[in-house]
């Protein structure tokens, strides 16, 4: 069909004057191609999205599931549409020589961001096949995405003024030079974010899920997404904070995966024991600590040693602090041990152990070191927190106290 199919028939049975008859013959000729343009796209979609469809369910890869996931055929059937479009330019716009030239500039600039949608879409489809990898689970893909995209968006944005201008592509190129500290500058972050997630990637500093703290920016929880610019942590009381992606190479901060990791979650914590109460024991006071069980060996031999020792060097006992004395602090200590060395919830294989700090003003801290075998937060506090209810309801059967500051019953005990 002739281009001037509908100028014949406005001219010579309308009667139209020359000028009307190559407009309504354009008006038509675009609202036709219009209908078809459309008609050509849901083909084309409708026939590729079915023919991977068939595909995919004769495969086990999902690879083909993706690319209809992100829309891949979708922004292939655009630019069939536009390149159809601009070969048909032409033959619509014979009579318009000047709205030919912008109108083909026009399909060009179409053409260039349909084709950077394409390369996107089958970004989007090569990183989500790739985090189904193990490799791949927590690495930050996302940021090179964007990286990849943010070049991909610039190129086309100086191709599609080119285009628009007609000038050489080479002049904006040599412009571009020039004006690169200005670019670095308006992108500096983008910039230092892409170099961070590299060294976040190559390093392996942060992956995803990690639960990581930074009191800076008062992040406390795991990471659910590194972007090129920032890293979005989901804290425990389920606020959400964004931090730059550079920080994490430029400031300090926690990540907990290596406790995760490992086989048990520390306990470091520590009671006050008033120092008055630390005394030598008297042999009623062995013949005590006999009947606990997990103390019988080793107050038996203890007291032997002692008793052995003393004897051996005549040591005068109508003092207890002559000689070799054994305290009921030491016992206690003695008696944590052997209670962490028996406890179903604290790993036997990593260390553990009582221990004495440096006395304060308030007392001497003894501190439990061990490693609780459950990681999960809430399992590990109840777990700590049943260790130190035992801990604290025994040290009576010691004769210790522990040293805590008079509330005000107290003082009003102390004045009647």
């Amino acid at each position: 069909m002739s281009s001037k199919f509908f100028y014949h028939i406005f001219k010579n049975q309308f009667s139209a004057s020359e000028q009307v008859a190559i407009y309504f013959n354009l008006i038509v000729n675009l609202f036709i191609l219009a209908i078809l343009g459309y008609v050509f796209f849901k083909i084309f979609r409708y026939f590729g999205s079915q023919f991977v469809k068939k595909v995919a369910a004769k495969t086990k890869t999902n690879f083909d599931d993706l690319l209809i996931k992100n829309r891949v055929f979708l922004n292939i059937s655009r630019i069939l549409l536009f390149v159809i479009l601009y070969g048909l330019l032409s033959f619509l716009l014979t009579d318009f020589p000047e709205l030919l030239k912008y109108a083909e500039r026009v399909i060009n600039v179409a053409i260039v961001y349909s084709i950077i949608w394409f390369i996107r879409s089958i970004l989007l489809t090569v990183k989500d096949s790739l985090r189904n990898l193990t490799a791949f689970k927590d690495k930050p893909l996302e940021s090179y995405v964007q990286t990849f995209m943010m070049i991909l968006w610039i190129i086309s944005f100086i191709i599609s003024f080119s285009i628009i201008t007609g000038k050489p592509l080479i002049r904006f190129l040599t412009a571009l030079g020039a004006f690169s500290a200005v670019l670095l500058l308006i992108f500096k972050d983008t910039i230092l974010g892409f170099v961070a997630s590299i060294q976040i990637s190559v390093n392996d500093t942060v992956r995803l899920n990690d639960w990581i703290t930074m009191d800076k920016y008062n992040a406390d929880g795991n990471v659910t997404a590194i972007n090129l610019a920032s890293v979005i942590v989901k804290n425990f009381d389920n606020t959400v904070t964004s931090i730059p992606t550079y920080s994490l190479i430029s400031d300090s901060f926690k990540n907990w995966r290596a406790m995760d990791n490992s086989g048990g979650r520390r306990i470091k914590r520590s009671i006050l024991i008033k120092i008055n109460s630390i005394d030598f024991l008297t042999d009623k006071d062995v013949e005590h600590y006999k009947k606990i069980a997990l103390l019988t060996d080793y107050v038996t031999n203890a007291y032997n040693d002692v008793t052995k020792y003393n004897t051996a060097h005549n040591i005068d006992k109508s003092l207890l602090i002559n000689g070799r004395n054994l305290t009921n602090f030491g016992m206690f200590r003695k008696y944590l041990d052997e209670y962490l060395k028996q406890h179903p919830k604290i790993n036997q294989e990593l260390l553990f152990m009582s221990r004495q700090l440096q006395p304060t003003a308030n007392g001497i801290p003894l501190e439990v070191y061990a490693f609780c075998k459950n990681k999960s937060w809430a399992v590990y506090e109840r777990d700590m927190a049943d260790i130190f209810d035992h801990i604290l309801a025994s040290i009576k059967y010691f004769n210790l106290e522990v040293f805590e500051n008079p509330s005000g019953t107290d003082i009003l005990t102390i004045k009647k």
